[in-house]
């Protein structure tokens, strides 16, 4: 429930603020002047413009979300010997993958997680669930925290908050022409737009939107072959697998890490059918496998 009013909340949100950008470009709407038809270019610009603000939006405010989401305390001056160990860690990773010292932080969890967020790879947050820091191995957490740097490294929540973009503007691009073909050739509507439009569009969007995170996952699952890669790199193969398997080992542990993360997390949990289309993380076997085959 919660997670439906957030994304309610979200997107009236996006609403506004992509409604105040019309007006000042002097947007006045995307109907021909009978009322009737579409003005396609003008239909487009107008879903872009809606489509990318909800991807940006989050993306410029996504260190904020999760920390407050997930309770994350930043490490500003280190208290233990493990919290130094772990910013020595985080900054000497940092330093080998030719990005700025992230801000580092501990999230209270007991899975075995990590995640990585940021508007930019030299503005990033790297966290780990205090579950990982108290069952992993010093080489495994810093494997993890190799995984993590390399998605910050390789620009990874630019790249999904412009994929996301994209498709979200296609979303609303198609799910208004099948509205409006809706209403104005099932229902024969010659008058602006009737409410079987705004009920069509409403639908299509809701099935285009699944149909398109199936793409998106897809891509998100790709690219963390490549952060596994980084890691490896970053941290050594044999550590990287090592880490992995550690994971798989702790699969039947829930994960509370909101859904909002995931893509970023080390962990996503394992799905089946439909459900694993929307998977953001390959299996970890597949992910093992790969690194195996690496050479």
């Amino acid at each position: 429930m919660m997670r439906i009013l957030l994304f309610v909340a979200t997107n009236l949100a996006v609403v506004l603020v992509a409604s105040i950008t019309l007006s000042l470009f002097g947007f006045n709407g995307f109907m021909a002047a009978n009322g009737v038809d579409l003005k396609l270019d003008s239909l487009l610009v107008f879903c872009a413009v809606f489509g990318f603000a909800g991807s940006l939006i989050s993306l410029f405010i996504s260190k904020w979300m999760a920390k407050m989401s997930t309770g994350t305390q930043i490490i500003s001056q280190p208290r233990t010997r493990h919290e130094q160990w772990l910013l020595q860690t985080v900054e000497e990773l940092s330093r080998e993958a030719g990005i700025k010292m992230p801000e580092v932080g501990i999230f209270p969890a007991y899975e075995a997680n990590a995640f990585a967020t940021g508007w930019n790879r030299n503005d990033a947050l790297v966290a780990v669930s205090q579950g990982l820091l108290e069952r992993f191995s010093p080489d495994e957490v810093r494997a993890v925290l190799a995984h993590e740097i390399g998605h910050v490294a390789n620009g990874d929540m630019v790249t999904m908050a412009l994929v996301q973009g994209v498709v979200n503007t296609f979303v609303m691009f198609f799910a208004r022409i099948i509205g409006n073909f809706v209403d104005k050739v099932i229902f024969k509507n010659e008058e602006g737009q009737g409410i079987a439009y705004y009920v069509a569009t409403i639908v299509a969007e809701l099935i285009l939107g699944i149909l398109a995170s199936i793409i998106v996952m897809w891509f998100s699952r790709k690219r963390e072959y490549r952060a596994d890669e980084a890691g490896a790199r970053l941290a050594g193969t044999g550590a990287m697998i090592s880490a992995l398997q550690r994971l798989r080992s702790e699969q039947g542990v829930p994960v509370h890490m909101p859904s909002t993360l995931n893509a970023f997390g080390i962990n996503g949990g394992l799905k089946q059918g439909l459900a694993g289309l929307l998977m953001s993380h390959p299996p970890l076997e597949e992910r093992i496998e790969a690194l195996r085959n690496r050479g």
